[in-house]
């Protein structure tokens, strides 16, 4: 009976023993997976990868594929390299003018130097912030130097001060060197504070007024001028057309004079019978009455009495 409790024991020892080696081995396996595991990061297309020990940045993944850090020890973040859309928390600017308007715009940017951006700006929520601060100081100086009616204009150059605040910004963002670059900057938005809304648009439509009632004047005086020129353009032309009309005349009855001259010096007494003939148009009528001696010349003529 003792010989075989001692049995029982020495098998439940040996079963214990290939129990704990089987788990020891298990654990160890777990062990070299897990390690095998974190050592082991992969870097997809378009972002970067930040390793970190302790906090500090210790290397940073720009190519994708499976790459490898310390376990345990050191860990991964990650970082996009596509562009990325701030937009701007909207602000009250003051123009040229004196008057008070709300800008709302946004920004396009990315991140062109991780290990900068982490060092500077830490976050990527941090860099947004500097961005929109710089932003914002930018684009209250550049239409602080403009009215307001330039603003609002569909004839403002949106396009040109769009660029320059870029190029400011990225020169800022440069200079302290946060490790981001802007690809774009735009206005979406500027409207007046509803408290001075309707003062200003009733402005706007007095200042169109008056415009317009300009150009009318002007319009006015450019016609009567033009219509003055042209009247004494045409009492040039009548006054030199009469003027030659007068000449042509003349010339023309002393032609015609010089031409019954000629014609009738010819045949006097026929030119004589002519003009007596042509008296009669002029004289006699049906209530014309002539009381001439018989022995006229020009009764007989008158009669048909010829010498």
């Amino acid at each position: 009976m003792s010989d075989s409790i001692k049995d029982i024991q020495e098998k439940s020892r040996k079963d214990l023993k290939v129990f704990v080696r089987a788990g020891l081995t298990i654990l160890l396996i777990a062990i070299v997976l897990f390690i095998a595991i974190s050592s082991v990061t992969i870097v997809k297309e378009g972002e970067y990868k930040v390793v970190r020990q302790f906090g500090d940045v210790i290397k940073i993944y720009e190519e994708p594929g499976l790459k490898f850090k310390a376990p345990l020890i050191q860990d991964t973040s990650t970082l996009t390299k596509k562009k990325m859309v701030y937009d701007v928390e909207e602000k009250e600017i003051t123009t040229l003018d004196k008057k008070r308007m709300i800008i709302d715009n946004y920004a396009i940017w990315s991140i062109s130097d991780p290990e900068a951006m982490i060092s500077n700006a830490r976050t990527v929520e941090n860099a947004e912030a500097r961005m929109g601060e710089f932003i914002f100081s930018i684009v209250r100086t550049e239409l602080g130097k403009m009215n307001f009616s330039e603003i609002i204009s569909e004839d403002s150059s949106r396009g040109a001060l769009n660029e320059e605040i870029t190029n400011t910004v990225n020169e800022y963002l440069t200079r302290d060197e946060y490790g981001i670059v802007v690809a774009d900057v735009r206005i979406k938005r500027s409207d007046l504070p509803e408290a001075n809304e309707q003062a200003v648009f009733n402005q706007m439509i007095t200042d169109r007024n008056k415009e317009a009632q300009k150009y009318i004047s002007q319009g006015e005086a450019e016609k009567n001028r033009q219509l003055a020129t042209v009247d004494r353009e045409v009492q040039e032309m009548l006054s030199t057309a009469n003027a030659n009309a007068e000449t042509i005349r003349a010339e023309g009855e002393q032609e015609a004079a010089r031409i019954y001259n000629q014609s009738f010096s010819q045949d006097p007494e026929f030119y004589q019978l002519y003009r007596t003939l042509e008296s009669y148009k002029k004289t006699i009528d049906g209530e014309t009455t002539i009381i001439l001696p018989k022995d006229s010349p020009y009764a007989q003529l008158l009669l048909g009495y010829f010498e």
